[in-house]
Protein backbone atom coordinates (compact mmCIF):
# COMPACT_ATOMS: atom_id res chain seq x y z
CA UNK A 1 0.00 0.00 0.00
CA UNK A 2 1.55 3.37 -0.70
CA UNK A 3 1.67 5.46 2.25
CA UNK A 4 1.14 8.78 1.32
CA UNK A 5 -2.21 7.65 -0.09
CA UNK A 6 -3.31 5.97 2.93
CA UNK A 7 -2.63 8.97 4.68
CA UNK A 8 -4.91 11.44 2.99
CA UNK A 9 -7.94 12.04 5.25
CA UNK A 10 -10.34 14.48 5.73
CA UNK A 11 -12.51 15.22 9.12
CA UNK A 12 -15.94 15.90 8.24
CA UNK A 13 -17.97 18.82 10.05
CA UNK A 14 -20.09 20.80 8.39
CA UNK A 15 -23.95 19.74 8.76
CA UNK A 16 -25.84 17.17 10.38
CA UNK A 17 -28.72 15.17 8.39
CA UNK A 18 -31.02 13.78 10.88
CA UNK A 19 -34.62 12.11 10.49
CA UNK A 20 -37.06 14.91 12.05
CA UNK A 21 -35.67 17.23 9.95
CA UNK A 22 -35.78 15.50 6.34
CA UNK A 23 -38.72 15.81 4.09
CA UNK A 24 -40.91 13.49 3.39
CA UNK A 25 -40.47 13.41 -0.27
CA UNK A 26 -37.14 12.66 -1.34
CA UNK A 27 -37.50 14.90 -4.35
CA UNK A 28 -38.00 17.72 -2.16
CA UNK A 29 -35.28 16.79 0.18
CA UNK A 30 -32.89 16.38 -3.17
CA UNK A 31 -34.11 19.93 -4.71
CA UNK A 32 -33.64 21.28 -0.66
CA UNK A 33 -29.83 19.88 -1.50
CA UNK A 34 -29.66 21.18 -4.65
CA UNK A 35 -30.48 25.06 -3.74
CA UNK A 36 -27.91 24.61 -1.14
CA UNK A 37 -25.14 23.27 -3.81
CA UNK A 38 -26.54 26.19 -6.36
CA UNK A 39 -26.19 29.02 -3.28
CA UNK A 40 -22.72 27.45 -2.82
CA UNK A 41 -21.48 28.01 -6.30
CA UNK A 42 -20.07 24.41 -6.86
CA UNK A 43 -18.33 24.01 -9.94
CA UNK A 44 -21.02 21.62 -12.58
CA UNK A 45 -22.66 21.53 -9.83
CA UNK A 46 -25.21 18.67 -12.10
CA UNK A 47 -21.99 16.49 -12.90
CA UNK A 48 -22.62 13.01 -11.42
CA UNK A 49 -21.40 9.76 -11.72
CA UNK A 50 -23.80 6.94 -14.29
CA UNK A 51 -23.47 3.64 -13.51
CA UNK A 52 -25.12 0.96 -16.16
CA UNK A 53 -24.32 -2.85 -15.81
CA UNK A 54 -24.69 -5.27 -19.14
CA UNK A 55 -27.43 -7.88 -18.93
CA UNK A 56 -24.39 -10.28 -17.47
CA UNK A 57 -24.05 -7.67 -14.66
CA UNK A 58 -20.95 -6.19 -16.68
CA UNK A 59 -20.40 -3.02 -15.05
CA UNK A 60 -19.41 0.60 -16.34
CA UNK A 61 -19.19 4.40 -14.70
CA UNK A 62 -19.19 7.44 -16.49
CA UNK A 63 -19.73 11.28 -15.25
CA UNK A 64 -22.64 12.79 -17.01
CA UNK A 65 -25.00 16.13 -16.60
CA UNK A 66 -28.15 16.10 -15.15
CA UNK A 67 -30.81 18.18 -17.12
CA UNK A 68 -33.53 17.91 -15.29
CA UNK A 69 -35.52 16.61 -11.91
CA UNK A 70 -38.87 16.27 -10.93
CA UNK A 71 -41.36 13.70 -9.30
CA UNK A 72 -40.82 12.01 -12.17
CA UNK A 73 -37.40 11.55 -11.80
CA UNK A 74 -33.84 12.25 -12.73
CA UNK A 75 -33.00 13.21 -17.04
CA UNK A 76 -29.77 13.30 -19.02
CA UNK A 77 -29.50 13.39 -22.45
CA UNK A 78 -26.71 11.03 -24.66
CA UNK A 79 -26.15 9.20 -27.58
CA UNK A 80 -28.27 5.87 -27.84
CA UNK A 81 -25.97 4.27 -29.62
CA UNK A 82 -23.33 5.08 -26.79
CA UNK A 83 -22.04 2.00 -24.79
CA UNK A 84 -24.17 3.23 -21.98
CA UNK A 85 -27.23 3.19 -24.39
CA UNK A 86 -26.61 -0.46 -25.29
CA UNK A 87 -26.35 -1.51 -21.34
CA UNK A 88 -29.59 0.64 -20.76
CA UNK A 89 -31.14 -1.51 -23.64
CA UNK A 90 -30.14 -4.59 -22.20
CA UNK A 91 -30.82 -3.70 -18.35
CA UNK A 92 -32.84 -0.35 -18.06
CA UNK A 93 -31.69 0.42 -14.63
CA UNK A 94 -28.66 2.45 -13.27
CA UNK A 95 -27.62 4.49 -10.35
CA UNK A 96 -27.05 8.26 -10.15
CA UNK A 97 -24.24 10.07 -7.67
CA UNK A 98 -24.03 13.35 -6.88
CA UNK A 99 -20.69 14.36 -5.14
CA UNK A 100 -20.77 17.85 -3.45
CA UNK A 101 -17.54 17.91 -1.92
CA UNK A 102 -17.69 21.47 -0.69
CA UNK A 103 -20.92 20.33 1.61
CA UNK A 104 -19.18 17.65 2.46
CA UNK A 105 -22.56 15.96 0.84
CA UNK A 106 -23.16 12.96 -1.56
CA UNK A 107 -26.44 11.62 -2.97
CA UNK A 108 -27.07 8.10 -4.28
CA UNK A 109 -30.18 7.35 -6.79
CA UNK A 110 -31.12 3.76 -7.83
CA UNK A 111 -33.76 3.48 -10.28
CA UNK A 112 -35.43 2.49 -13.51
CA UNK A 113 -34.87 4.04 -16.86
CA UNK A 114 -37.15 4.86 -19.47
CA UNK A 115 -35.97 7.24 -22.90
CA UNK A 116 -37.65 10.62 -23.17
CA UNK A 117 -40.06 11.80 -25.58
CA UNK A 118 -39.37 12.40 -28.57
CA UNK A 119 -40.89 15.73 -27.79
CA UNK A 120 -38.68 16.37 -24.76
CA UNK A 121 -35.57 15.57 -27.01
CA UNK A 122 -36.39 17.85 -29.82
CA UNK A 123 -36.91 20.17 -27.23
CA UNK A 124 -33.99 19.70 -25.39
CA UNK A 125 -32.02 19.56 -29.01
CA UNK A 126 -32.80 23.03 -29.97
CA UNK A 127 -31.64 24.75 -26.73
CA UNK A 128 -28.16 23.44 -26.99
CA UNK A 129 -25.33 25.45 -28.55
CA UNK A 130 -24.91 24.94 -32.55
CA UNK A 131 -21.90 23.69 -32.10
CA UNK A 132 -22.86 20.83 -29.60
CA UNK A 133 -25.88 19.97 -32.34
CA UNK A 134 -23.61 19.28 -34.82
CA UNK A 135 -20.87 17.26 -32.91
CA UNK A 136 -24.20 15.29 -31.46
CA UNK A 137 -23.88 13.75 -35.49
CA UNK A 138 -20.08 13.99 -36.18
CA UNK A 139 -19.39 12.00 -33.06
CA UNK A 140 -20.09 8.46 -33.17
CA UNK A 141 -20.16 8.15 -29.54
CA UNK A 142 -18.04 4.85 -27.89
CA UNK A 143 -17.02 3.55 -31.66
CA UNK A 144 -13.38 3.22 -32.15
CA UNK A 145 -12.23 5.56 -35.09
CA UNK A 146 -9.00 5.64 -36.83
CA UNK A 147 -7.48 9.44 -34.88
CA UNK A 148 -8.71 13.05 -33.79
CA UNK A 149 -7.82 14.41 -37.04
CA UNK A 150 -10.83 11.96 -38.34
CA UNK A 151 -13.01 13.37 -35.53
CA UNK A 152 -11.94 17.35 -36.28
CA UNK A 153 -12.57 16.93 -40.02
CA UNK A 154 -15.74 15.18 -39.87
CA UNK A 155 -16.89 18.21 -37.40
CA UNK A 156 -15.68 20.84 -40.23
CA UNK A 157 -17.19 18.96 -43.18
CA UNK A 158 -20.71 18.95 -41.34
CA UNK A 159 -20.22 22.26 -40.43
CA UNK A 160 -19.65 23.75 -44.17
CA UNK A 161 -22.55 21.39 -45.28
CA UNK A 162 -24.99 22.30 -42.77
CA UNK A 163 -24.01 26.10 -43.31
CA UNK A 164 -27.10 27.95 -41.43
CA UNK A 165 -29.68 25.93 -41.63
CA UNK A 166 -31.55 24.48 -38.86
CA UNK A 167 -30.33 21.39 -36.85
CA UNK A 168 -32.77 18.53 -36.70
CA UNK A 169 -32.37 16.21 -33.65
CA UNK A 170 -30.48 12.89 -35.07
CA UNK A 171 -32.92 10.03 -34.10
CA UNK A 172 -29.87 8.34 -32.57
CA UNK A 173 -29.78 11.15 -29.72
CA UNK A 174 -32.20 11.60 -27.05
CA UNK A 175 -32.51 11.60 -23.33
CA UNK A 176 -33.26 9.01 -20.31
CA UNK A 177 -35.23 9.76 -17.41
CA UNK A 178 -33.98 7.43 -14.03
CA UNK A 179 -37.41 6.73 -12.23
CA UNK A 180 -35.77 6.38 -8.26
CA UNK A 181 -37.03 3.22 -6.48
CA UNK A 182 -34.18 4.04 -3.53
CA UNK A 183 -32.59 7.44 -2.66
CA UNK A 184 -29.87 7.82 -0.20
CA UNK A 185 -28.77 11.42 1.28
CA UNK A 186 -24.96 11.13 2.96
CA UNK A 187 -23.89 13.68 5.33
CA UNK A 188 -20.01 13.71 6.15
CA UNK A 189 -19.86 13.96 9.96
CA UNK A 190 -16.38 13.19 12.26
CA UNK A 191 -14.74 10.05 13.11
CA UNK A 192 -16.53 8.43 10.08
CA UNK A 193 -20.09 8.51 11.67
CA UNK A 194 -21.43 9.67 8.73
CA UNK A 195 -25.29 10.27 8.46
CA UNK A 196 -27.28 8.14 6.04
CA UNK A 197 -30.87 8.20 5.24
CA UNK A 198 -32.32 6.35 2.26
CA UNK A 199 -35.53 6.31 1.29
CA UNK A 200 -36.98 3.52 -0.25
CA UNK A 201 -40.21 3.36 -2.65
CA UNK A 202 -43.51 1.23 -1.44
CA UNK A 203 -45.79 -0.47 -3.37
CA UNK A 204 -48.21 2.03 -2.75
CA UNK A 205 -46.02 4.82 -3.86
CA UNK A 206 -45.06 6.31 -0.30
CA UNK A 207 -41.59 6.05 -0.03
CA UNK A 208 -40.68 4.89 3.50
CA UNK A 209 -37.18 6.63 5.42
CA UNK A 210 -34.09 4.78 7.29
CA UNK A 211 -31.00 5.73 8.91
CA UNK A 212 -27.80 3.33 7.72
CA UNK A 213 -25.46 2.55 9.66
CA UNK A 214 -22.10 4.69 8.07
Amino acid sequence: MDEKIAEIRKEYSHKTLIESEVEPDPIKQFNTWWQDALEARITEVNAMTLATASADGIPSARTVLLKGFSERGFIFFTNYNSFKGQQLAENPKACLVFLWKELERQVRITGIVEKTSSEENDAYFQSRPRASQIGAIASPQSQVIENRQWLDENYQNLTKQLKETAIQRPRHWGGYIVRPVIIEFWQGRPGRLHDRIQYTLAEDGSWKIERLAP
